[in-house]
């Protein structure tokens, strides 16, 4: 028996043993894989986290892409730090030399990867929607792309969408909808215009807020200089006041759809749309364009002054005239300097 006790004993000592050894051994291992960067190039490394997705198939998955060596620590790293359940989906970029708190870290705090999209002033609504339709990280949600179709999903069916969405750039994670980002930029106008038009000057020759929207589009597509734009809303804004037509090309062009051809003839001025302001006087039904919250501004602060005439002067700017004398002579000199 006590050979037996002896023998028995000694098995408990090395057992004992081992179990210490194989402890810290795994420890070491534990400790070193912490401290390993993951196994990614210069590039980075996509990851990307579904909706529902658990923290074993995330291991799995990177062990499978031979990012990581031991799955089950990164899950007990996950674990014991109360993280696991934690994570957010998304698409993620880790950085090379990233470790794996760093990871775990990163899909916790919801660090997602962010694209852009931008929208810009003076873009029609086709041009506006061509360019959200063409945005690979946008998903297309939307069956019917025309102005009526987008703004019966926008819950406003009543309304023109020309000008209605502030231009920008919006930064969104992929998957973001069309709708959703055309949500965005709606109500970042309605914002902006609202605000603009509690702090606009007094005596204006504009009704709403909407009117004010159409002066500005006007404003931003007759603009080649920033600094011209109250200016040039000073000129409309006289000629408002003075029942003059608007008189303004771009507006025609708007009316003439997409028949027009890159070059307005003396014919178009004289074709009667909508839009024609040669031909009506005041202001066109809708917005022809996206305004600028500087456009805005412009429209409802515009410049003091008597001009009543403005000419692109063939450097971006433009010559302004009080008189129509004045505004003949400076045609007839900058005509005369292209041709």
């Amino acid at each position: 028996m006590r050979g037996f006790a002896r023998t028995l004993l000694m098995a408990v000592i090395l057992f004992m043993a081992a179990a210490v050894i194989g402890f810290f051994w795994l420890n070491h291992q534990y400790e070193q894989f912490l401290q390993t960067p993951l196994s990614i190039d210069e590039e980075g490394l996509e990851l990307v986290v579904a909706e529902g997705s658990a923290l074993k198939g995330i291991a799995s998955d990177l062990a499978n892409r031979e990012v990581i060596k031991q799955p089950r620590y990164l899950e007990f790293y996950a674990r014991s730090n109360d993280l696991a359940q934690r994570i957010k989906a998304g698409e993620y970029r880790i950085d090379a030399g990233a470790r794996p708190a760093d990871l775990i870290q990163q899909i916790v705090d919801g660090k997602v990867i962010h694209y852009s999209v931008t929208l810009i002033e003076g873009w029609n609504f086709r041009e506006l929607m061509a360019a959200i339709k063409a945005h690979p990280q946008l998903e297309q949600t939307l069956t019917e792309t025309d102005g009526a179709g987008v703004m019966k999903a926008l819950g406003e069916p009543e309304l023109h969408p020309e000008g209605l969405f502030y231009p920008d750039t919006y930064h969104i994670t992929r998957g973001t909808s069309d709708l959703a980002l055309l949500k965005r930029a709606r109500a970042r106008m309605k914002r902006y215009l609202e605000q603009a038009w509690q702090a606009r000057d007094t005596k204006l020759p504009l009704k709403s807020p909407y009117e004010a929207l159409i002066l500005a589009s006007i404003v931003e597509k007759e603009t080649g200089v920033a600094e011209e734009r109250p200016t040039i809303a000073g000129v409309f804004t006289r000629r408002l006041n003075k029942r003059m037509r608007l008189q303004t090309d771009p507006t025609v062009i708007y009316g003439m759809g997409e028949s027009f051809d890159g070059d307005i003839r003396f014919r178009d001025l004289k074709q009667d749309t909508p839009y024609n302001t040669y031909t009506r006087r005041g202001l066109p039904p809708t917005p022809i364009a996206i305004p600028s919250g500087a456009a805005i501004d412009a429209a409802l602060h515009p410049a003091d002054g008597k001009s009543l005439y403005f000419v692109a002067d063939g450097s971006g700017g433009h010559t302004f005239s009080a008189t129509l004398e004045e505004h003949n002579r400076a045609v007839r000199k900058y005509q005369l300097r292209r041709k």
